[in-house]
């Protein structure tokens, strides 16, 4: 078992009880990320508590050798897509996926599109469309997907002063 799934199972229970999910456990050189979710808006005191019950708890059991640095943060606006539950929590969502080079020769490495299903296997993204219309999908394997990500897509920005600039106008009709 990995030091990120002894931690998982570890926090999974402390987090639930604060109404958190796991969302991933990745340990990187020094650094030891838990990212945590929750169903609805996660703050920065929730946060602050998961990370105090975290450090406690780690500290407690002894699992990591050595000195690491412990980051408790949130997946984001864009998240990163690692395992079939994270392809599976994001169907319907706009994403983007770089390939591995030997995925499709062929074919474009960097795809992005609708994640329209995700499997224990793979993953479909509808594309766009083809010549006659009917949706464009491209199926991939876990296995050839390098890295994955949600797209959040940011809504048109309003015109600074361009409300007042038409309620002026409309009062002088």
């Amino acid at each position: 078992m990995t030091v990120a799934e002894r931690v998982r199972e570890l926090v999974e229970p402390l987090l639930a009880d604060r109404d958190l999910a796991v969302y991933d456990v990745e340990m990187a050189g020094p650094v030891l990320r838990v990212v945590v979710d929750a169903d609805g808006a996660l703050d920065l005191d929730a946060l602050s508590d998961a990370s105090r019950a975290v450090s406690r708890a780690l500290d407690g059991a002894d699992l990591i050798a050595g000195t690491y640095t412990l980051e408790v943060t949130s997946p984001g606006l864009e998240r990163t897509l690692r395992t079939p539950q994270h392809f599976a929590r994001a169907i319907g969502e706009q994403i983007k996926v770089k390939t591995v080079p030997s995925a499709a020769p062929d074919a474009e490495r960097r795809v992005a599109g609708e994640l329209t299903a995700a499997d224990d296997d793979g993953i479909t993204l509808r594309t766009g469309t083809d010549d006659v219309g009917e949706p464009a999908l491209r199926r991939l394997a876990y296995a050839d997907i390098e890295r994955a990500r949600t797209v959040f897509e940011w809504g048109p920005a309003e015109r600074p002063g361009g409300r007042k600039s038409n309620e002026k106008r409309d009062h002088r009709s």
